[in-house]
């Protein structure tokens, strides 16, 4: 039976292994989805978004993103002393997707002789380098997307794994209009996770691991987080 640290871990590995395994199924040489673009990749994400939020929401609430954990959190929503908890197991789970997917593209890593493109498939990248612009961007970004989902209302009557489709659908949205510029992690160990594994896999043609950008995708998220929530405990106070 699945506990909320474990319900994390396992939402979060999914999470990862649907969403990066669809940029490696698009950017990759040699695979069946190569050049897919942009619109495979969103519609991926988001259905990795589901799946995670559907097999964990009724154990752990299904935060699988330290964003959404620490905003909640500041306005009183989650119990502090279960942050680090969730950080952690939502850590574990984002190496373990990006193994994941590692392991089922291994021949195609090999095959795929720019390390830009490797890297991609863990991590994200500015279309424009601006840290100052970027940051604002992921900021923003994850500033919408925390905000909405607040306002996502529960049915009284469970849809069952149904219920997890406003929230696929908010990323949906946001990777299509916002995803342009970083990449929309809107997620810190959407990032963080795999650019680790990146750093520490033996991968053929691998380049740098690019973490004198990593700062931004981590904190921005977090800091976008926390402004959605005290607006969204502003705007619905009584």
């Amino acid at each position: 039976m699945m506990n909320a640290f474990v319900a994390e871990i396992v939402g979060t590995a999914l999470l990862i292994t649907l969403g990066n395994g669809v940029v490696a199924n698009v950017v990759l040489n040699k695979t069946k989805g190569n050049s897919g673009g942009l619109i495979a990749i969103t519609i991926g994400w988001s259905m990795a978004v589901f799946v995670g939020v559907f097999t964990t929401a009724s154990v752990s609430g299904a935060h699988l993103n330290p964003a959404v954990t620490i905003g909640l959190a500041v306005i009183g929503k989650f119990e502090w002393a279960l942050v680090p908890g969730y950080l952690l197991a939502q850590l574990i789970g984002s190496m373990i997707g990006a193994l994941l997917v590692w392991i089922i593209y291994r021949q195609h890593f090999n095959e795929t002789n720019d390390a830009a493109t490797q890297l991609a498939v863990f991590s994200t990248a500015p279309s424009i380098r601006s840290a100052q612009q970027n940051f604002i961007t992921e900021l923003l970004a994850t500033f919408i997307f925390l905000l909405v989902v607040l306002f996502i209302t529960k049915s009284t009557n469970s849809l069952g794994a149904i219920d997890a489709l406003p929230v696929a659908l908010v990323v949906l949205g946001i990777g299509l209009s916002l995803g342009g510029p970083t990449g929309y992690a809107i997620n810190p160990v959407r990032d963080l996770g795999p650019r680790i594994i990146h750093t520490i896999l033996p991968i053929k043609h691998k380049g740098s691991s690019d973490w004198s950008y990593a700062w931004i995708p981590v904190l921005a998220p977090i800091a976008g987080a926390i402004g959605a929530a005290l607006l969204y405990q502003l705007l619905t106070a009584s």
